[in-house]
């Protein structure tokens, strides 16, 4: 959800600071919850027994069941398109470390909703068509930063990929997957090797000929 704007009265400002706690602390629950049992079988009440608070307290929140799911969707987009741009700019001008940024940027706002990300994929098409519409946008919004580093790596001569957008999504897939398949990969791997290991093995497929030096660091799977 979107942070309030800040505000000059400390006690309205503390009013907003719990209720953005609040919030948090439903989205988290109704996430866990969700993933669990299905969002079809999710009462208020038992969402209330999740969270350790009232059904009133959810209904001064959300509106019912479907906006808690849109909403906890709707979260970790709104983490993608914060924290990922955000990664970008860190990692300067080179377009490839601009890739690798943005990718490990999307495992780790993945690996901090788990839950959530898994929630997307098997309830998502309970939402009405307005929600589904409004996810798909927000999708392709915040995968954007990953298509811009393609695009500007292969100008650059540094990347080969006739098709910049499937290259992103198979990146934001392998990101997905760290929380689809995370009780098998959490068996051998961190969050840090699982990221290290799939870069590696992604950028190994779409570097130009002649730049793997300058790359060194990325294309060392740890072990």
């Amino acid at each position: 959800m979107a942070n309030a704007a800040p505000s000059a009265d400390p006690q309205d400002a503390a009013r907003r600071t719990l209720a953005e706690h609040r919030s948090r602390q439903l989205l988290k629950a109704a996430a866990r919850l969700m993933e669990r049992e299905g969002s079809e079988a999710v009462s208020m009440q038992a969402l209330a027994k999740e969270a350790g608070v009232s059904v009133g307290l959810i209904y001064r929140y959300f509106g019912s069941k479907d906006d808690i799911l849109l909403a906890v969707i709707i979260d970790v987009l709104d983490a993608f398109a914060t924290e990922v741009p955000a990664a970008v700019h860190e990692a300067g001008a080179d377009p490839v470390r601009r890739l690798a940024a943005a990718f490990t940027a999307y495992c780790r706002v993945i690996d901090a909703h788990r839950h959530a990300a898994v929630l997307t994929y098997r309830e998502s098409k309970s939402l009405d068509e307005a929600g589904r519409n409004r996810i798909k946008q927000l999708e392709v919004d915040t995968s954007e930063p990953l298509r811009a580093a393609v695009r500007d790596g292969v100008k650059a001569g540094k990347l080969v990929a006739d098709d910049p957008d499937l290259v992103a999504y198979n990146l934001l897939l392998l990101a997905h997957a760290w929380a689809l398949k995370h009780w098998y990969f959490e068996q051998t791997k961190t969050l840090e090797s699982y990221i290290r290991n799939q870069l590696a093995l992604a950028l190994r497929a779409i570097l130009a000929d002649g730049v793997d030096g300058e790359y060194a660091d990325l294309l060392s799977p740890e072990r």
